[in-house]
């Protein structure tokens, strides 16, 4: 670790004792990343010894038999180091405490006598976990309300969990909203977005607000177009029947991309507290102009080569139906309508089956007002572009200007960044421990309010209307995306940064 790493932090509190409730225990969400999730939290000693877990399941289980099956889980990640969790050895200490804490009853999420078993075995602080298919989220709360297991009594709090998708469309959303908000304050739902718990997402608002060099020029005189890129090498795989009615489109960008937008392009909160920061997010959101069919790109992979194999076509994926126009890319040109940033235009692009794997975000800055370096002297100018790398290697990069050595004054473009890795010591996440701890102590900051997620819808839902019927243009696996893609950058003079690219 390097030399200039910062101090360390103070050790975090622990979170209050609380029953944490998983709807959907035996699914592979509870398998793959609440549990690890929770592993690391128990490494972290920031659960507390009354901390228990109770599963709900439709599948009838036994406590042993749960927790034999989530102990072998665990045990199969330390033999696959691509899975999103992955350890060397799963320490026996805090998995210990985390298996005989693990109970579980079975029942169903729409009968009433599921909830009247639970206000039975409830006390105290409960968090409730929706990790179930989006068609139970409304009865799992509406079940909830009615056995009484929301109310908020001698102190002790009640919260909900629920995962993405919060609805499909506009209406849908409005329509989920309005039904948990029957049930109980919007201070209890906390709408999670896992892209919110990683390190490299939040570290964006302490890159742009806590250095005085980049917070004045984080604005329409300087900026020329910002990039937004969630590329995937992957295809839909045995995905197919989630992803057939879903796409692109509303798999990632009303949650995932915009979650990155409103980081990097949101005015500074008053204060760094909650409602500050989601107030600004949801005014960013709000500012996006509805988006067109002429301002996006809808495409879907075709057969091709990625890594040296053979790829299948979207249409070629088990549960996937012939002649499908799913999307599995999507490209956008968002505008923003504040002072801030108007006419700078956002390209957001998500695909999979493309040339490299990137999450990242793209600022590139305009040309200095007065080119001092004309002629033969010039000829290396490269435009000023800072890549904030969320995945898969975290970190910085900045593209600047310098003189090449030697007796005349010729350019040369360099990078200089840092990774993550360089500096501070890696932990094993799954970008779903801090949320989980957040939700436990009570601070949504990372989470998702009504308001923020029916104005993302709005900004989209335009063109889902638009795309009920339309065409999708295609790609051959392993490339870049659509040529249509490039087109719509090309119109403004731009250019996508290479997928390739490092």
């Amino acid at each position: 670790m390097s030399d200039a790493c910062v101090h360390d932090s103070p050790d975090p509190p622990q979170a209050p004792p609380c029953t944490l409730v998983i709807f959907g225990a035996g699914g592979d969400l509870t398998k793959r990343l609440l549990m690890p999730a929770l592993y690391n939290l128990a490494s972290g000693g920031l659960l507390d010894q009354k901390f228990s877990i109770l599963g709900v399941d439709h599948n009838s289980l036994t406590d042993e038999g749960w927790r034999d099956d989530l102990t072998a889980t665990m045990e199969s990640f330390t033999k696959d180091p691509s899975a999103e969790f992955h350890a060397e050895r799963i320490d026996p200490q805090p998995w210990g405490f985390i298996r005989e804490r693990l109970h579980v009853i079975q029942g169903d999420f729409a009968e009433e006598a599921t909830f009247k078993d639970l206000a039975g075995r409830l006390t105290g602080n409960v968090v409730f976990y929706l990790a179930v298919a989006a068609r139970f989220f409304g009865p799992v709360v509406e079940g909830l309300g009615k056995a009484g297991l929301l109310k908020q009594t001698d102190g002790a709090f009640r919260r909900i969990v629920i995962e993405k998708p919060f609805g499909a469309d506009l209406a849908s959303a409005k329509a989920l909203n309005e039904t948990i908000l029957a049930q109980g304050d919007e201070s209890q739902f906390y709408r999670i977005d896992h892209f919110l718990g990683k390190e490299t997402v939040q570290s964006i608002l302490a890159i742009r607000f806590a250095n005085a060099m980049l917070e004045p020029i984080w604005r329409r005189e300087y900026v020329d177009y910002i990039e937004i890129t969630a590329a995937e090498t992957i295809g839909v795989e045995e995905r197919g029947r989630f992803y057939e009615p879903t796409g692109a489109l509303r798999d990632m960008v009303p949650n995932h991309l915009f979650q990155l937008l409103t980081m990097v392009a949101m005015e500074p909160p008053g204060a760094f507290d909650a409602e500050a920061v989601r107030d600004e997010k949801t005014k960013l959101v709000t500012a996006i102009r509805p988006v067109t069919p002429e301002n996006a790109v809808r495409g879907q992979y075709a057969a091709g080569r990625e890594d040296g194999q053979d790829a299948a076509a979207y249409g070629d994926e088990p549960d996937v139906v012939e002649d499908s126009r799913t999307e599995t890319y999507v490209a956008l040109k968002l505008e923003i309508e504040n002072p801030r940033w108007s006419g700078v235009p956002f390209y957001l692009r998500t695909g999979k089956r493309l040339a490299g794997r990137r999450t990242e975000i793209a600022i590139h800055f305009k040309a200095p007002p007065f080119t001092l370096f004309r002629g033969a002297e010039g000829r290396g100018l490269v435009q000023n572009v800072m890549r904030l790398r969320i995945d898969p290697e975290p970190g910085s990069a900045t593209r600047l200007n310098v003189k090449r050595p030697g007796p005349q004054m010729h350019l040369a473009a360099i990078e200089t960044g840092f990774c993550y890795a360089d500096f501070f010591d890696p932990a094993p996440t799954v970008g779903y421990e801090t949320l989980l701890y957040d939700c436990m102590m009570g601070d949504p900051t990372l989470f998702q309010r009504a308001d923020t997620i029916e104005a993302s819808w709005a900004a989209v839902d335009p063109l889902i209307q638009a795309w009920k019927d339309a065409p999708v243009c295609f790609y051959p696996a392993g490339s870049p995306g659509p040529k249509e893609a490039d087109e719509l950058l090309g119109r403004d003079g731009h250019v996508w940064l290479p997928l390739g690219e490092k």
